[in-house]
């Protein structure tokens, strides 16, 4: 299909004109087609205004380049995100087939988000559960952290000695760190082991690559930026030490088959073979990433089932890096342990960012419940205070998707498949 742009102006009219009073009109793909291309240039002008918005876009570089150049402003970007879902309303979800009803709801919740997104930009102060839900589509579960306390207790009996935990913890972790010489050869053979594994179960697109970069002074351990054409750059912060088992979470993770494959997947099956163009923009800030955490993170585990990470680990990363033997049976019970540990981050940056409880006492409990050096803490506060609600996606979304993917029968790799080229939104994960 050959996509022209749309004059800026000329749409918002449009899009106006089509406000929520519009009857409910018969769709054929048509009018989703024109909603699509409005809601790829609504995306756009958020990114101008927010820098970060947009994780990637691969669409018309005239799109881009109409964007950069006459950006609207907030309110009147606001208008043009309620113009876009009046117009979405009006279409008849009853007249269209199960893929436009899919397609159209997918847009809907997206442009849902954007609103919610510019309300933000605006002044307007949400609760932390609240703007979860409202950019994500799924509303957290803040517990009590001494609920959490009862895993602590686990872990400081599977890691006994004397002086406090988090001492004894980096003391036996400190047999897996990897040498910092040595991070390029191991990050490559983990990255390359995740593909064969991945490429086994799912067909990739040809000519798919990635570019490998260590970085450092980042608010993230790792970062995948696509760039279309099913190519990555994949960067690591290597500011902090990276353990052995850490490989192959983010080989995995950010590369295959996580948000490389995932990426690749939606570029081939809905820009290039459909020309559903708004899968062209990805808003970070929307329900497409609580599916991209979480597929990206249940993917470590489909790819590595039962205890063949800990194998790979022992018998070729460790190795490979140059470590001597440990016990890497014992470090995946401990990790098991601090995974259950992980959903008390929400209760932390929920206290923080509601002004409850300061930064330093911040940094104590995500030391505490995470179980990581206080400088290593502070950077994930640094995390929270640039993506706030976003850490939901990672914890909750790979529950949610390893949920989803084994409710569809025994094939997980099918049903992965299924997930990574489809616009299942995370309302649709949910039993």
């Amino acid at each position: 299909m050959k996509l022209k742009v749309l004059g800026l102006a000329a749409g918002l009219a449009v899009s106006i004109a089509a406000c929520a009073s519009a009857p409910k009109v018969a769709d054929t793909g048509e009018g989703l087609d024109a909603i699509a291309r409005d809601y790829v240039a609504l995306t756009l002008e958020i990114g101008e205004r927010e820098p970060g918005y947009v994780d990637a876009y691969y669409g018309p570089a005239e799109w881009q380049a109409a964007a950069k150049a006459a950006p609207r402003d907030l309110s009147q970007l606001a208008e043009g995100a309620a113009a876009l879902g009046a117009r979405l309303e009006a279409v008849d979800a009853e007249a269209l087939n199960a893929e436009d009803r899919q397609r159209r709801a997918y847009l809907t919740a997206h442009v849902d988000a954007a609103s919610a997104r510019l309300r933000m930009l605006s002044g307007e102060k949400l609760s932390f559960a609240d703007e979860a839900e409202a950019l994500f589509g799924i509303r957290p579960d803040l517990r009590p952290l001494t609920e959490y306390d009862a895993v602590l207790a686990r872990i400081d009996a599977l890691v006994p000695g004397e002086g406090p935990l988090l001492d004894r913890v980096t003391a036996f972790r400190q047999a897996f760190v990897i040498p910092k010489d040595r991070l390029d050869v191991v990050m490559r053979a983990a990255i390359a082991e995740c593909r064969a594994r991945t490429a086994r179960h799912i067909r990739l697109p040809e000519h798919e690559s990635f570019t490998l970069a260590f970085v450092g002074d980042k608010p993230w351990s790792g970062y995948n930026y696509y760039q279309g054409g099913a190519a990555s750059k994949i960067e690591i912060n290597a500011d902090f030490p990276i353990h052995t088992e850490r490989a192959i979470d983010l080989g995995c993770h950010e590369g295959y088959p996580g948000h490389h494959v995932y990426n690749a997947l939606l570029e081939q099956t809905f820009v290039r073979e459909k020309g559903w163009v708004e899968m062209s923009a990805y808003p970070l800030f929307s329900p497409m990433s609580l599916i991209a955490e979480g597929s990206a993170n249940y993917g470590i585990d489909l790819a590595f089932p039962g205890e063949e990470a800990i194998a790979y680990e022992r018998d070729v990363l460790m190795p490979l890096a140059g470590l001597a033997p440990a016990d890497v049976a014992k470090k995946a019970r401990l990790l098991g342990l601090m995974r259950q540990l992980a959903r008390a981050e929400y209760t932390i940056a929920d206290d923080y960012l509601a002004g409850r409880v300061g930064r330093e006492e911040t940094i104590a409990r995500l030391s505490k419940y995470s179980l990581t050096a206080p400088d290593k803490a502070a950077q994930r506060l640094r995390f929270i205070d640039t993506y706030r609600s976003y850490v939901i996606n990672y914890g909750l979304g790979r529950d949610l998707v390893q949920a989803w993917v084994e409710r569809q029968g025994p094939d997980h790799w099918a049903s992965m498949r299924r997930l990574l080229s489809s616009q299942i939104l995370p309302v649709d994960l949910q039993p």
